[in-house]
């Protein structure tokens, strides 16, 4: 039996690798449900996860998560714990938390950018996950973790990617990156530093020549008085000279 439910998990697993990119180590996020169950079951899920999927994995939850079973009181006090011990995900409820169900669709949206599991026994949750492609789902039943099938809206979606209706997300990733490695596209960085460029404002240098072309023009106070000086040395020469010939 268990046996069996590797092999199902590894085909699962092989269809989200290929057709969305999914990879090492998988991030799983978990929801007070999930903690919970695992905790009645007594599943040791650090110890269990990575063998059943048989690669390194990362437990998450996030904040809303977290603040969802604070309010639940001492009932799930053990889901809590569990919880605690998680990696916690950035998410982007930071003034005003959400429940936990709605945080976690929140975090697997636009095609699910980072790949994420969901972990939950929240069946309204999970029927809302089914709903949007490329997201695997993961859940307890009879004291077993189980990596549910791909669900018909991924299975019609690989199906209109591959007769070419439509550009998964992980294509558009990849093409990207091509195109920045072979210069097509610039990268992000050299747009801000374009950006900063022109922003700049004028040389402060260039204002000081100018300035200084400025004063060299204005004539100064020495050659006024210079001119001054000439201009009465004329007159008193001029004086005499008439003096001369009334007397002569």
């Amino acid at each position: 039996m268990k046996i069996t439910r590797q092999k199902h998990a590894k085909k699962h697993l092989g269809f989200f690798r290929n057709n969305f990119g999914v990879r090492e180590p998988y991030q799983i996020l978990l929801d007070g449900t999930f903690c919970q169950a695992a905790l009645r079951g007594r599943i040791q899920l650090r110890e269990q996860l990575p063998r059943y999927l048989m690669a390194e994995t990362q437990l998450c939850t996030t904040r809303c998560v977290l603040k969802e079973l604070e309010t639940l009181g001492q009932e799930l006090y053990g889901a809590k714990l569990i919880a605690q011990k998680c990696q916690v995900r950035n998410c982007s409820h930071f003034k005003n938390a959400v429940s936990g169900s709605e945080c976690l669709l929140s975090m697997v949206e636009e095609g699910n950018p980072h790949h994420y599991f969901v972990a939950s026994q929240d069946q309204n949750l999970s029927m809302k996950v089914k709903k949007r492609p490329g997201v695997p789902l993961m859940f307890i039943i009879q004291n077993t973790i189980v990596l549910d099938k791909p669900s018909p809206k991924t299975i019609a979606f690989v199906k209109a990617v591959e007769s070419g209706q439509l550009v998964s997300v992980h294509e558009k990733q990849s093409i990207t990156q091509l195109k920045e490695e072979q210069g097509l596209v610039k990268n992000t960085e050299q747009r801000r530093r374009k950006k900063r460029k022109k922003i700049s404002g004028p040389n402060p240098l260039s204002c000081l020549k100018k300035k200084k072309k400025a004063q060299d023009t204005k004539p100064s106070c020495s050659e006024k008085k210079r001119k001054r000086k000439r201009i009465r040395n004329r007159s008193t020469s001029k004086v005499p000279s008439g003096t001369e010939n009334a007397e002569g």
